[in-house]
């Protein structure tokens, strides 16, 4: 019993310093997960220098292999230490975690593997996880709650957006003469889009005065377009800024953004404080 007892308060505590980062030491581990993952991206950037590349293959393969097992040493411990292992290897970072890691262990099997460095990249990814350390958990979670919940109010906005390129697309094909690039309406449409975004690529242009009169009013629309996406955006973040959320995962299922006052996980009912 008291073998139990002790094995279970180790978990806690390694669950404790692994997923939360509202104790010294959970903040140590996520300083230190932070500078592995800069310093893997360096490497997999440094190695797709062709000089850097050969001259220092091997440095930049033993750096990759020690955090490479770093990885997965972290990989292993967040499964064990977590009640359920089956809702992190299957959660969104579970799934990056297993990607970003798995490449360097296929190139001992396989040969010309050396297209799976993006995988790799994906490490970046797990910054966002990280930052939950710092003060802005709130602010993301405020964030993700914004755009799922204007998610509707965007998809009209861009299908309109769509529609009114395809419009302005089709009035320039009238306008303007194939010579000058607008050959069909498709590739009119695509300069529309092109010039309502504010990109302008130059690869095709009106040369008609009307044509660029045309092209001008697209081009100041196009700084009133995307201010409104931002708009919708803002104005949901602002119903949503009151929420206060701390770094409590729960030990049970690792589901996370409990508010400060939480005693119970909000998903799987689980006692945070066990």
């Amino acid at each position: 019993m008291a073998k139990k007892q002790s094995q279970k308060n180790w978990k806690n505590r390694l669950h404790e310093i692994i997923y939360e980062a509202d104790t010294p030491a959970g903040k140590l581990f996520d300083v230190i997960l932070l500078i592995a993952i800069l310093l893997s991206i360096a490497v997999v950037m440094l190695e797709s220098v062709n000089s850097i590349g050969e001259n220092y293959k091997e440095a930049l393969n033993i750096a990759e292999w020690v955090i490479t097992i770093l990885f997965s040493l972290e990989y292993f411990l967040r499964i064990i230490s977590i009640s359920k292992p089956s809702k992190y290897i299957f959660s969104f970072y579970g799934i990056i975690d297993f990607l970003s890691t798995i490449p360097k262990y296929l190139s001992l099997f396989f040969v010309g593997t050396h297209s799976l460095v993006a995988l790799r990249a994906l490490r970046l990814l797990r910054v966002f996880r990280i930052l939950k350390l710092a003060r802005f958990i709130g602010e993301s979670q405020n964030l993700m709650k914004a755009l799922k919940a204007s998610r509707a109010k965007i998809f009209v906005f861009l299908f309109f957006v769509l529609i009114l390129c395809v419009i302005l697309g089709t009035v320039m094909y009238l306008v303007e003469d194939s010579e000058n690039g607008f050959t069909s309406i498709p590739r009119s449409v695509y300069w529309a889009i092109v010039t309502l975004t504010t990109v302008g690529y130059g690869d095709i242009a009106p040369a008609t005065p009307l044509g660029q009169f045309i092209a001008s009013v697209i081009m100041i629309l196009g700084y009133a377009i995307i201010a409104i996406p931002t708009g919708i955006v803002s104005s949901e973040m602002v119903k949503h800024s009151d929420v206060n959320l701390n770094t409590q995962a729960c030990p049970n299922c690792g589901t996370e953004g409990h508010k400060d006052n939480a005693d119970f996980c909000y998903h799987c009912g689980h006692n945070l404080h066990e």
